[in-house]
């Protein structure tokens, strides 16, 4: 199948060093795939240069102007800034000339600029940013990890339905789990929005399991969890800080003797095996689920491998047509009732 993504050249900690390599990577490994770089013209041109790459019939570049700064207030993006990269590129879309756009650029900035120019899906209310987080088992999908601080009952509802799409759309699950996070497992616990989103869920055609708790989020027992953006938002960075401080102490162990450095030579492949299946370049690449056109927001500093994953999940999302399936199961998750009530 092939298939045409708008990448923002310009965004990210990065820019051009690792959104034109990766590129020209993905471009090698999927022989489907057509890019269009969107940026300034001269930055782009000088780095395929310099990786010996050129425009050809699957790659082209498309000027734009300006560039959304990381920490640029995403209300300023949206109005001062109609010539970025990032808007270019989400325009694109719009207009038909690419399929999906992915971009390591201000977050708030992507998802305010594709929520006004693709608008969401009849039925959402706000779009969530949803990604994989590794687990013993394999992964668990998460949403929201920032997009909605504050959701009322039926937007959590929405984010569990939207979840539970993707996931059985990209990954061919039938019936995957969904559980609502809180700080605990009885009906009782949570506040008052939770309580109902998961009275909301239970009614609905969704596989809901019931409520997890953060320490069971890793446990590979569950497909999709739904939280507010608040919450989500802490619990990844949590669990990224974590991820650091072990890998950090690990190192500092093995390092403390020669005892513990032979200890580390010979534990090396397990070591390595740890770390490629922890490695969160690999889980790059953020999906703004609930929009009318795929959108995929890379981590800012992303480097080229990590970049190139964002654009499979892209690819992943294209041939799995993944608003369209959104769209059409609403109604029929929900039975009779409003695809959102």
């Amino acid at each position: 199948m092939s298939a045409t993504i708008a990448l923002d050249a310009m965004g990210g900690d990065h820019g051009v060093s690792v959104t034109v390599p990766a590129a020209l990577a993905m471009l090698k490994k999927h022989p489907e795939l057509r890019l269009i770089l969107v940026g300034r013209q001269n930055e782009i041109a000088a780095e395929l240069a310099r990786h010996q790459g050129t425009e050809s019939g699957r790659l082209r570049v498309h000027h734009a102007a300006q560039v959304v700064a990381m920490d640029e207030p995403p209300a300023q993006a949206l109005r001062a800034k109609k010539d970025s990269s990032m808007r270019v590129a989400v325009n694109l879309v719009k207009t038909g000339e690419a399929s999906a756009c992915v971009s390591a650029g201000n977050t708030g900035a992507l998802m305010a600029t594709a929520r006004f120019v693709l608008k969401t899906l009849p039925g959402i209310d706000r779009p969530a940013i949803m990604t994989a987080l590794p687990t013993i088992a394999g992964h668990v999908h998460v949403l929201d990890l920032g997009a909605n601080v504050d959701c009322t009952p039926e937007q959590l509802l929405q984010f569990g339905i939207m979840g539970s799409i993707l996931v059985a759309t990209t990954e061919g699950k039938a019936r995957p789990a969904v559980r609502l996070l809180n700080i605990g497992e009885e009906d009782i616990k949570g506040n008052e929005t939770v309580k109902k989103a998961a009275e909301l869920l239970r009614q609905s055609k969704v596989n809901y399991c019931g409520y997890v708790e953060g320490d069971e989020i890793y446990t590979g027992t569950m497909d999709v969890v739904v939280c507010d953006g608040f919450v989500g938002n802490v619990a990844l960075k949590t669990s990224e800080g974590l991820a650091q401080m072990v890998s950090h102490i690990m190192k500092q162990e093995f390092r403390r003797t020669a005892w513990t450095r032979l200890a580390g030579l010979v534990a090396m492949p397990s070591l390595r095996a740890f770390h490629r299946r922890l490695d969160h370049r690999r889980y790059n690449g953020a999906t703004l689920v609930g929009l009318s056109g795929i959108v995929i927001k890379s981590h800012g500093s992303a480097d080229v491998f990590a970049f190139g994953h964002a654009i499979e999940v892209a690819l992943a999302e294209l041939e799995s047509q993944l608003p369209r399936r959104i769209s059409e199961e609403l109604r029929s998750l929900l039975g009779e009732q409003r695809a959102i009530q």
